[in-house]
């Protein structure tokens, strides 16, 4: 039976229907393979459709092109639910690239990094340079620039800053909620981010908030959280119907941690993220596929991890297109041939092969930076590292193991004429934060212990989340050195040991990516890793950058460092260098 064009349907919805019917042969045929279902949790099998990048059917088609993947499994492409793409140093096309060899085919996207360097003019920038991705790339808009009151960016968004883009294509909804004092207390400024943006989905940020504080933060329409650290957490936000992500990023690891507190009735409030994943993370221990492996070997069902990659977050993010192989979805899946230990073979993008073993088969795309570089402003007329002190009993930021988190630490320091000096302090290194927007000469000073570092300094532009320059270093010179150098190269990761440069990374982006490839960061990265470990930073910290970038962070617990002081998490306020002040 025919049928006719009427009621306005498209001539291609039309050939759809009739491919779906078996009247017409589809565009593509995968044939033979051990399709995935993550709505039942198990397996089908039967021909797979595809045309017009669109999955029409499973059953018995026939198509003018067909590929037998007999012995493949075939699952959705896998999302990645919370990433700050500038983390990865690649600019979005670049990151895209590295992800879909990994089986990525979508990410939400929070541009916050660059936001607070450039306000709108950053977010302009990932949303435009997103449409030249091989991936999807959907944004969620920044709700916290900058993250604190408490620091200096360069760029301050409003309710009123921000509400041109709740309407934006590809944009879901508001980006984590960093302050949760002001969402829990009311403040006007974050109750009218969460009013603007109350029909779209809101995500969350409240690391170790808890009971009646909790309820608080989830009435004002919070859904999801990724600071979960321990099982109870999560238990306690999964039952106030929140989803939770599991993070594996290259510094902060949670999935194993976090999944103690799984049963199955919680699966399907349960996400994964990278959040913060250098691309030689990327490259050789993986993305997403890697928090599946995670999952899979602690004892999750494969299919229950899949979905967690999958349909959960395409059902949290309102994303009906993809999240998996269904009549009406999105061609975007991945193929593998073991099923507990997941390895991507092939990616198929919008019914198109991008990766077949493991090969990425997409063209690189240029594009313009030329409205986000020239970024560093330091007043180098004025800049003190001195550490003056009134007493040696010091508030020291004390590294945790696997995480950004930190210690308030107090410990009793060795002075000379009254100055902080690390080579009389071993163990304990110096901590500078500079501010690098406005040209203001605000520089922080702290105290580090249990990175490692001795003989030299290590400087970035990487600092979250304001992104000021973050200086560590057991000595001035070289730490004035580093400095300059960052200054010069516009930006980046600069290594210094007794007065010389060592190795750097330029990241002309905002101070925080690159427009080169994934392969070029990789190797700078490498070098730089090699180069600090010899310095005596111990294997202990996973990403040595990483670990400092976060240093800055004054919304996770427990002591950070800003450019106007040094920052009590719990307090929420800046506190003295002095203990007891």
């Amino acid at each position: 039976m025919k049928i006719s064009n009427k009621g306005g349907l498209s001539l291609d919805k039309l050939r759809l229907l009739a491919i779906a019917r078996g009247e017409e042969l589809a565009d593509l045929v995968i044939k033979n393979a051990k399709i995935i279902n993550v709505y039942t949790k198990d397996i089908d099998t039967g021909n797979l459709a595809i045309a017009d990048g669109t999955i029409i059917g499973i059953g018995d088609y026939a198509g003018k092109e067909e590929i037998d993947l007999s012995g493949y499994y075939l699952a959705p492409g896998f999302i990645d639910g919370h990433v700050h793409i500038e983390s990865s140093m690649l600019t979005p096309n670049n990151y895209a690239r590295a992800v879909l060899k990994r089986g990525t085919t979508l990410v939400v996207a929070d541009c916050h990094e660059i936001a607070n360097v450039l306000g709108d003019t950053g977010i302009d920038f990932m949303l435009e340079t997103a449409k030249a991705s091989s991936i999807d790339v959907f944004m969620m808009i920044p709700s916290c620039v900058p993250s604190t009151p408490f620091e200096t960016s360069g760029a301050i968004l409003k309710a009123k800053d921000i509400e041109k883009y709740r309407k934006s294509k590809n944009v879901l909804g508001l980006g984590e909620m960093m302050d949760y004092p002001g969402a829990i207390h009311g403040n006007s400024d974050v109750l009218e981010k969460l009013e603007i943006f109350n029909d779209l989905v809101i995500d969350g940020h409240a690391p170790s908030v808890t009971g009646k504080e909790l309820n608080a933060y989830r009435l004002n329409g919070i859904a999801t959280d990724h600071e979960c650290t321990t099982p109870e957490e999560l238990i306690e936000k999964v039952k106030l119907g929140m989803y939770v992500h599991l993070r594996e990023g290259s510094q902060t690891k949670n999935v194993s941690d976090l999944l103690g507190g799984l049963n199955p009735a919680y699966y399907n409030r349960i996400l994964f993220c990278s959040d913060d994943l250098h691309p030689s993370d990327i490259n050789r221990i993986g993305h997403i596929d890697n928090n599946i492996n995670i999952a899979i070997k602690n004892g999750i069902e494969p299919i229950a991890a899949i979905s967690m990659a999958t349909l959960n977050i395409a059902e949290c993010y309102n994303l009906k297109n993809v999240g998996a192989i269904a009549p009406g979805k999105q061609a975007d899946f991945v193929c593998f041939k073991d099923l507990d230990n997941i390895k991507i073979n092939h990616v198929f993008k919008n019914g198109k092969t991008v990766v077949w073993e493991n090969k990425l088969l997409v063209d690189p795309v240029k594009i313009d930076t030329g409205k986000v570089t020239d970024t560093v402003k330091i007043d180098f007329d004025n800049i003190d590292l001195n550490v003056k002190l009134n007493s040696d009993l010091v508030n020291v930021i004390g590294l945790v193991k696997n995480n950004v988190t930190t210690k308030k630490l107090v410990e009793r320091v060795v002075l000379k004429d009254g100055l902080f000096l690390s080579k009389n302090n071993p163990g304990l290194l110096k901590l500078c934060v500079l501010e690098r927007h406005k040209k203001s000469g605000n520089i922080g000073k702290g105290i580090v212990k249990g990175y490692g570092l001795k003989n030299g300094a290590l400087a970035m532009t990487i600092a979250h989340d304001s992104h000021n320059l973050i200086c560590l270093g057991d000595n001035d010179l070289d730490m004035m050195l580093a400095i300059e150098k960052i200054k010069n190269i516009g930006g980046g990761i600069v290594l210094v040991s007794e007065n010389k440069v060592l190795d750097y990374l330029n990241l002309e982006v905002a101070g925080l990516m690159t427009s080169k490839t994934l392969e070029f960061v990789e190797e700078r990265l490498d070098s730089l890793d090699k180069l600090i470990r010899n310095m005596g930073v111990s294997e202990e910290i996973e990403d040595p950058f990483l670990q400092l970038a976060f240093l800055s962070l004054a919304v996770i617990p427990e002591l950070k460092l800003t450019d106007l002081g040094l920052f009590d998490v719990s307090k929420y306020k800046i506190i003295s260098l002095e203990a007891g002040e």
